[in-house]
């Protein structure tokens, strides 16, 4: 309604229809009357009518009032229920005045769907017995309930559309206040009264008191009942069973997604002996308000500046009245004096109302002592609510309704409550009351509120998941990932079919018209003598149609493509020898081509089979990282773009990005994180990525909406939620980074209580790996040179079985390691991990920065390793070392921290050191996380170092954990080193298998045949080494003399 309604009022209109099932004490028809009442305000009787027995009674009584800003106000119609009663009339008697009666129940109608935006709506309430009642059992006789049958109706709109849209309902549930002072006795006389209160704006210029004064206290014993229902704030005014509030319930919540002081695990044991056992003072009441725009900015205001709420409790002797019937000079000095029992304070943070999308909250709140002082640092605050009320009970008598909800009004130019002058703030301020002794009594007791604060419609709003959505395809719009295309000899093969093909259809097309139908259901198989006829036919007419040399020449291409890229031959035989033997072997590929592809094309039921690649893409990335290892960056993107060319996931883009980053190319690995989102746009790891990327580059508004795209998708990712803590963070918007921090804090802490995985499980799932990885029983295992051929050459059989790729595993990381397994961290530590595995490295100092101050972090060993971690990666090698001596201080037997303390080393030239911090790690009981470079850069020193039997045993780990080129090469080149020749062949055939372009390879290859006296085998390696531009000038120089000993292995000799 507009401003002009406002003041004029609209009026609401109430009709009792019918009342079903009405009964009196006695089972015979009586006379009745409805009664309504609002806000205190009767708002008329229907007529006295007769209600027969066993039917309905048609009361058709309407009443009305005004709704307006000064009566009967919006708040009111939240807050406030009708009041439905019905009453018998009994006839009267000689010498009676008036008729006697008697309540037969009430029934309470919520007019709450008006201000949803409802014109008229109807509802059947149920009529409650009242206490004392003679009705009370009879109004339920039989399990019959007796029920009313309403219709509210208004004549327009109470509110319009955008007054619906930027008001907002509040509800305020005090549950129960547990753990109160052992002083506090049910059975003390006169009995108290427990009030809680708590202050609420409405409008821009009004404030609403909420009191709870229906407190009821209970011994300890059990817990309170869930389910339960929440209660009208009217309890003297109701009947018992009218009290609970229809639908709405209070339930039993886990604490881990609290809010409130009394969160953490220390504190359950606390709550659950308090919840069960202690004395408790029970509300269960909910408070409705309805704030229009003006009350809901400002309390997003309120919050804004001081995000703590008090909520103020007392006990007082329910005998106390207020000082009414005093002079005007000693109600001051009542005011003045006014002293509070046992008066308390709760101080709600209400920050998480200001989170994104957030509609409720609820807690556990501990209950302090009440100071002044305290109030106005805590809140800024100067004046107590529950004084105030008080001060508001002894004013002048005047026309006030009975409600539980006392509210008050700043006038226009008027100071609030808040703006009280600052001499009198400076009073309070000095003039410090004594003690609260009897408020001490929470502090001692441990007491604790549960409170519940909910809003209709978030005070901020939540972008929706489809405007994230949308806003991800603007920036990168999706597209699905690109078919996989033959290339190189496969697609010489498959050109050749094809060409097979066409020609087999061409020449069938022929025989038909020549012969008819080819195949011919149930025909009889032709006899070899017809068979014979119709192919020397065929030939001639195909020879001289000239088909047959347009055929010859439309396959010619795709055989020559066959001879380049199959064949790898370009250049012209000279050796007729060679040629015959090459074309016999061409002949011979071509023929069982062509038998597939014509299998392929005349089978009904024919599949075709696609070939399984050499190297799968788990294999493919672990060479790239094992390049990345040895800072062959070249090498490793080669690896990556292969892998992307298997299968373009956006796991594989994600981790080329990864790589990019590394190599500190940030246009490169944002568009390799965008390929990824562009492919699948729910792919949480990039979007992330591309959220830090974009913050990089300062378009923060592009961050914002990666991250909580991010954390929309994937809700239960701690990872996500802390990254996105660290962007508010950076953006110095304390209350989102706050949100963003507790949430993972949550998510964290609900983690570390599932159940562990079962050993067994996990011994299972490691696979033979596990049983590798224990240096214990490679210690026992003899040397390779003292077993017998037979045995040496199973060996590599027994490595190659043993490897740690599966060919059906689905998981593309190999682990065979049980790692080492680390404490309980903190969402920043968790985030540190992510951030490091990517390289995100500026992303990562400022998570360690949290690190440091978050009450469960600090500097730990974890913390003190990622920090190295960082620095190495950042090439801050002093400063890593200092961090790693702080890491080893807290935690002396951590592989990790002894395997970056070796890579340190190593990087730095001190192989001395280095040794012996890779001999530590491997010599623990549990692995480090990642094993693998520990191998190869200790067997490596090992070979410099001509410690041979070391690097072949060191070698042979990494063969069997996760084998590679280089582990196989370094295996390989410490058998030949050591005279085993045969199990070097071998060790060097499979490297060569995994990459045939690595000329190191090729070399001990050359060297091998050379020690064993193959000519040819000798030239064609020493050719390939040359080939693929060796490098090594010692090792090239070692070849060439043993070629000179041996008189060949050199195609230049004569």
């Amino acid at each position: 309604m507009d401003t002009q309604q406002a003041a004029a009022g609209v009026p609401v209109q109430i009709t009792v229809e019918r009342g079903n099932n009405l009964r009196s004490n006695k089972s015979e028809p009586f006379l009745s009357f409805v009664r309504a009442e609002f806000n205190g305000t009767v708002l008329g009787d229907s007529q006295k009518l007769d209600v027969p027995l066993d039917d309905c009674v048609n009361f058709s009584f309407t009443c009305s009032f005004q709704c307006s800003e000064t009566e009967h106000t919006l708040n009111d119609l939240a807050k406030e229920p009708v009041i439905l009663t019905v009453t018998e009339v009994f006839p009267k008697e000689k010498k009676q005045k008036q008729d006697r009666t008697s309540v037969l129940g009430q029934a309470v109608l919520d007019l709450i769907p008006l201000l949803h935006g409802e014109s008229r709506f109807s509802s059947t309430v149920t009529l409650h017995p009242v206490p004392e009642s003679s009705t009370e059992t009879s109004t339920q006789t039989g399990g019959v309930t007796p029920t009313l049958e309403v219709t509210v109706s208004v004549p327009e709109l109470l509110l319009s559309d955008s007054q619906l849209s930027q008001s907002n309902l509040l509800s305020v549930t005090v549950e129960t206040a547990y753990s109160v002072p052992d002083a506090w006795n049910p059975a003390t006389l006169p009995p108290s009264i427990y009030t809680a209160a708590l202050q609420i704006p409405l409008t821009a210029e009004k404030e609403q008191i909420l009191l709870f004064s229906n407190g009821i206290l209970k011994t300890g014993g059990e817990r309170e009942t869930a389910p339960r229902p929440k209660k009208w704030p009217l309890s003297p005014r109701l009947a018992p069973d009218a009290q609970p509030i229809p639908g709405v319930f209070i339930e039993r919540e886990p604490t881990d997604f609290e809010d409130g002081d009394l969160t953490s695990v220390e504190d359950r044991e606390f709550r659950a002996e308090a919840e069960c056992n202690q004395k408790r003072v029970s509300w269960d009441t909910e408070c409705r308000c309805f704030l229009d725009a003006g009350g809901a900015a400002g309390l997003t205001r309120r919050i804004a500046e001081c995000r703590l709420w008090p909520l103020e409790v007392m006990k007082s002797p329910q005998a106390a009245k207020a000082a009414g019937g005093k002079s005007s000079k000693e109600k001051a000095q009542v005011d003045d004096e006014i002293q509070i029992p046992f008066h308390g304070v709760a101080y709600m943070d209400l920050t998480p109302l200001l989170y994104p999308g957030v509609k409720r909250i609820r807690g556990a709140y501990r209950l302090h002592p009440f100071y002044d002082s305290e109030l106005q640092t805590k809140t800024k605050r100067t004046m107590s609510v529950l004084r105030e009320s008080l001060k508001t009970s002894a004013a002048p008598p005047r026309l006030r309704r009975s409600s539980s909800a006392a509210s008050y009004k700043a006038a226009a130019g008027k100071k609030t409550v808040n703006q009280v002058k600052v001499s009198q703030t400076e009073n309070i301020t000095d003039a410090e009351p004594q003690v609260n002794t009897e408020g001490e009594m929470y502090a001692d007791s441990g007491s604790y509120i549960i409170i519940e604060i909910t809003l209709e419609k978030p005070l901020v709003p939540k972008r929706p998941l489809e405007e994230l959505a949308n806003r991800v395809k603007e920036l990168i719009p999706p597209r699905p990932a690109l078919p996989r295309r033959p290339a190189g000899a496969e697609r010489a093969v498959r050109e050749y079919q094809a060409q097979i093909e066409s020609v087999a259809s061409q020449v069938l097309d022929q025989y038909q018209q020549m012969f008819g139908a080819a195949f011919v259901p149930g025909a009889e198989p032709l006899d070899p003598a017809t068979t014979e006829q119709r192919k020397s036919r065929i030939y001639g007419e195909l020879n001289c149609s000239g088909k047959y040399f347009a055929f010859k020449e439309q396959m010619k291409y795709a055989v020559v493509r066959i001879v380049r890229e199959k064949m790898l031959r370009t250049k012209a035989f000279i050796d007729p020898e060679q040629l015959q033997a090459f074309l016999s072997q061409l002949y011979v590929f071509l023929v069982d081509e062509m038998h597939a592809a014509l299998n392929k094309t005349l089978s009904a039921n024919g599949e075709e089979v696609q070939a399984q690649t050499l190297l799968d893409c788990c294999q493919l990335k672990h060479f790239a990282r094992e390049a990345q290892l040895n800072e062959d960056y070249q090498l490793a993107a080669h690896y990556y773009q292969e892998r992307l060319s298997q299968d373009q996931s956006p796991s594989h883009w994600f981790d080329y990005g990864a790589f990019h980053m590394l190599m500190a190319d940030y246009l490169k690995a944002e568009e390799c994180f965008q390929t990824a989102v562009a492919i699948h746009q729910e792919h949480v790891p990039s979007l992330l990525m591309c959220g830090i990327l974009a913050e990089m580059s300062r378009r923060y508004r592009d961050a914002e909406t990666f991250l909580e795209r991010a954390t929309s998708i994937e809700p239960s990712s701690v990872v996500a939620w802390t990254v996105f803590g660290l962007f508010y963070l950076a953006q110095e918007n304390p209350i989102r980074a706050e949100m963003a921090f507790l949430k993972a804090t949550k998510l964290q802490a609900a983690l570390t209580r599932l159940p562990e995985v079962d050993s067994t499980q996990t011994q299972v799932e490691g696979g033979q790996g596990q049983e590798v990885g224990d240096s214990e029983s490679l210690s026992n295992t003899p040397a390779l040179g003292d077993r017998t051929e037979e045995h040496r050459s199973s060996t590599i059989q027994e490595v190659k079985t043993g490897q740690g790729y599966a060919a059906d595993s689905d998981t593309e990381h190999p682990v065979v390691h049980q790692p080492f397994t680390r404490p309980n961290t903190t969402i920043y530590m968790e985030a540190v991990k992510f951030l490091l595995e990517n390289n995100a490295l500026q992303m990562a100092q400022r998570a360690l920065a949290q690190e440091l101050l978050c009450p469960d972090g600090g500097p730990s060993s974890w913390y003190y390793l990622s920090l190295a971690h960082l620095q190495f990666l950042q090439g801050q090698y002093s400063s890593a070392e200092i961090s790693l001596q702080e890491a080893l201080t807290d935690h002396f037997q951590n592989p990790d921290a002894w395997a970056l303390c070796g890579h340190l080393y190593y990087l730095m030239k001190d192989n001395k050191q280095a040794v012996k911090c890779y001999e530590r790690t491997l010599d623990f009981v549990t692995d480090s996380s990642d094993p693998h470079p520990v191998y190869l850069r200790l067997a490596s020193i090992y070979l410099q170092n001509r410690e041979y039997e070391k690097a072949k045993s060191t070698y042979l780990r990494a063969c069997r954990s996760s084998p590679s080129c280089r582990t196989w090469l370094g295996l390989g080149i410490s058998c030949y080193r050591l005279g085993e020749m045969t199990e070097a062949e071998d060790a060097l055939a499979e490297a060569n298998i995994l990459n045939n372009q690595n000329p190191e390879v090729w070399a001990y290859l050359a060297l091998v045949c050379l020690q064993t006296g193959r000519k040819l085998e000798a030239e064609q390696s020493y050719k390939y080494t040359l080939q693929c531009k060796l490098s090594d000038e010692a090792l090239l120089q070692e070849i060439r003399q043993l070629q000179e000993r041996f008189g060949f292995g050199n195609p230049c000799f004569p």
